[in-house]
Parts: structure tokens; C-alpha cells; sequence
């Protein structure tokens, strides 16, 4: 319970400093260069709040419901490595090296547990194989017509022979 309060506090704070950047309006000049790709940045900002508002006002408790385990945990590990993505992203705007920081443990620890789900999804989709189906497949790409006729001539001598009556 205490990591969800602490997610969700890193989520805020990241939020309160994107409004408070947003409000405040530029607080030094910055080259006229990087304008478009702050524009771009900031509308990908607002795309992903409005993503992060929509999942918070929903209840979990619903969606996790109609979901396997598998899917929960594919939820669940999004969830904490887009929020910590996210604090990476502020660390990084807050002049602070997010490499020297817990965060990179944290999303190493997640990207960890993202492997190991996506391993137990590739197993469930590997091809099983079916040994009957495998076997007559293998009996019938080795059945050639010629051994079937010395076996039945071996087998029934007076095959294919007529025997006149007189």
C-alpha cells in the first residue's frame, strides 16, 4: 500500500511542476529553434494527463476484474513503468541525473518483471504438439504405394489372379 501512495505522489508532484511550468510561462528565453519541438512536447504532456486523469477516475477495482492474471500484471507493470518513466522525465527536467537516482533500480527492477511476463506470454503462445497428428503425419511421408503391394502379394498370394474353372 505504501509504494501505490508513493506512486501516485510522484505522479502529482510531476504534475503540479508541468501546470506550474505551463502558468507561469517561460521563465528564462530559449532558443527560437526548439519552439516546434516544445509545442509538440508540451501537447504529448497534456495527451498523457488526460491518459493519466482517465485511468485515475476509473475504478481499478472494476477493470481488474474482467481481467486474467496474466493482463493484471501486464496492466500493473505499465502502470508503474509509465509513472516512472514520467518522475525519469521530471528528475530530468529538475537538473538532477535520474542515472544517479533510486529511479533507475526501480525501472530496472519493473523492466525485469516485464520480461518475465512477456516470457510466460511466448510459452503460452508456442506451438504445442500434438503426438497422434505428429505421427500419422510422419506414418503417412513415409507410406510409398510400392511396399503396400509386395505386402499385400506377400500377404494374398492369389490376388489379382483368375482361376479358370472348367
Amino acid at each position: 500500500m505504501e509504494t501505490k501512495r508513493l506512486d501516485f505522489y510522484k505522479r502529482d508532484v510531476y504534475l503540479q511542476s508541468v501546470h506550474t511550468m505551463a502558468d507561469d510561462g517561460p521563465a528564462e528565453e530559449y532558443p527560437t529553434e526548439i519552439e516546434e519541438n516544445l509545442n509538440d512536447f508540451d501537447s504529448s504532456l497534456s495527451s498523457v494527463q488526460n491518459m493519466v486523469q482517465t485511468l485515475v477516475s476509473v475504478s481499478r477495482s472494476d477493470n481488474l476484474l474482467k481481467l486474467d492474471p496474466l493482463d493484471r500484471a501486464k496492466l500493473d507493470l505499465m502502470s508503474a513503468y509509465a509513472l516512472n518513466s514520467m518522475f525519469w522525465m521530471y528528475l530530468v527536467t529538475q537538473g538532477v541525473n535520474p542515472k544517479d537516482h533510486a529511479i533507475k533500480q526501480e525501472l530496472d527492477r519493473i523492466r525485469t518483471y516485464m520480461n518475465k511476463v512477456k516470457e510466460i506470454t511466448d510459452k503460452r503462445k508456442a506451438a504445442r504438439l500434438d503426438k497422434d497428428a505428429a505421427s500419422r503425419f510422419v506414418r503417412n511421408a513415409l507410406w510409398d504405394a510400392e511396399d503396400k503391394k509386395r505386402k499385400d502379394s506377400a500377404e494374398h498370394p492369389h490376388r489379382g489372379k483368375h482361376i479358370r474353372f472348367s
